[in-house]
């Protein structure tokens, strides 16, 4: 399921008078500001999500922008995502706008999986906004089927139906098919899904790597794929952010407070999934193009920024040198497999300083808002 032109669509609803427009919700075009959605309007004019804001603005100059209301899109996805956890508990949400969910028939209803789709539709339509479902017998089926009529598509891939609808389609269509990809498999004259999944996996393998044989598999309506719901631990592979600055980074000290302040929005994130991890890894952006990142694994597993936000100003130096400018900063936190450490009876006591800043900011900010605690970096930035 895929919500169409979500923030887009929310705030035409939220404002009548926008309605039949072309509507942007972004960044600023003179701050590096990027896309994040476009109305159906505005991408008649070529605008799409992810595109830099200054090009949209010069494909649609008379476009409404705005930065967007991310709580009011926050509390619209629940009410979807509620929807279809009405019909099954096996619902894996990927986005604010996207998610799969199993409805195969005898596992929780007896009902046709195509009447519940429907209904998850009509339902959605009820509030004001509309999404495209993909009905198929793995993920990637039901990915590509998602897009293929929308708005308000129901696209069905039945069962042995598969190969055939993917075999006319680009290789880019599978995600996780990059630019990267798609140039070594044009260099081997694969252009289709349908010549993709007639390789052998083993001559994949040796040109791709391990990934190689799995997307011949995807190719071919082949994959095993399992919806995980939110509660499965194995869901979670890494918890990141990463900002983009309106003016390049250029000396040590605005470098390593971009780290501490991205590192703190990573770890307010692990904490309220309960999650502790043991690999960070530091992303750093020169330009539009170059992207070094860097990893380290930890003693033991964390969710506090001021242990792994220090590893990943520890990182730095194999990565930049002071004076090259930095574009974007970036943190992620991964390795969730480790078991979680015995705390000591007397951890409360034990617990320093650095220990307990973190939780007790949480709980200062859960009480009395975002805004209510900030550190000098932060302002700095």
């Amino acid at each position: 399921m895929d919500l169409d032109a979500f923030f887009a669509s929310v705030e035409q609803l939220d404002h009548p008078q926008w309605r039949g427009k072309p509507v942007i919700v972004g960044g600023d075009a003179n701050r590096r500001g990027v896309v994040s959605t476009a109305s159906y309007e505005a991408r008649r004019f070529g605008v799409h999500s992810a595109m830099p804001s200054f090009q949209a603005q010069r494909l649609c100059p008379q476009a409404i922008w705005t930065h967007g209301h991310h709580a009011r899109y926050r509390a619209m996805s629940d009410k979807v995502m509620s929807f279809i956890l009405d019909e099954t508990p096996l619902v894996e949400q990927v986005s604010i706008d996207e998610a799969f969910f199993d409805v195969s028939p005898g596992r929780y209803s007896s009902e046709d999986p195509v009447r519940i789709c429907q209904r998850i539709q009509a339902r959605v339509a009820e509030l004001g906004i509309t999404c495209s479902i993909g009905l198929g017998t793995s993920k990637t089926v039901a990915k590509i089927a998602s897009e293929r009529d929308k708005p308000r598509g129901l696209t069905v891939v039945r069962p042995g139906e598969e190969a055939a609808f993917l075999a006319p389609l680009p290789v880019r269509s599978l995600s996780g098919v990059g630019a990267s990809t798609e140039k070594v498999l044009s260099e081997l004259h694969i252009r289709t899904l349908g010549q993709l999944a007639r390789q052998d996996p083993d001559y994949m393998r040796a040109r791709l790597g391990v990934s190689g044989p799995r997307l011949v598999a995807r190719a071919a309506g082949k994959e095993n794929s399992v919806v995980r719901a939110a509660s499965d631990p194995e869901r979670a592979k890494s918890v990141s952010n990463e900002r983009t600055f309106a003016q390049d980074l250029k000396t040590t000290e605005q470098v390593v407070a971009a780290i501490g302040h991205v590192s703190e929005l990573v770890g307010a994130r692990l904490r309220k999934k309960g999650l502790c991890g043991t690999q960070v890894t530091l992303k750093l952006k020169f330009d539009a193009i170059h992207t070094h990142t860097a990893q380290r694994q930890l003693a033991s597993p964390t969710n506090n920024e001021r242990v792994f936000g220090r590893v990943a100003r520890d990182l730095l130096p194999t990565l930049w040198s002071e004076g090259t400018p930095v574009r974007l900063v970036g943190v992620a936190v991964s390795g969730f497999d480790a078991p979680p450490r015995q705390m000591s009876l007397f951890s409360q006591e034990e617990a320093t300083d650095d220990d307990r800043l973190p939780e007790v900011t949480d709980k200062l900010r859960a009480r009395f808002g975002d805004d209510a605690i900030t550190y000098g970096r932060d302002l700095r930035l």
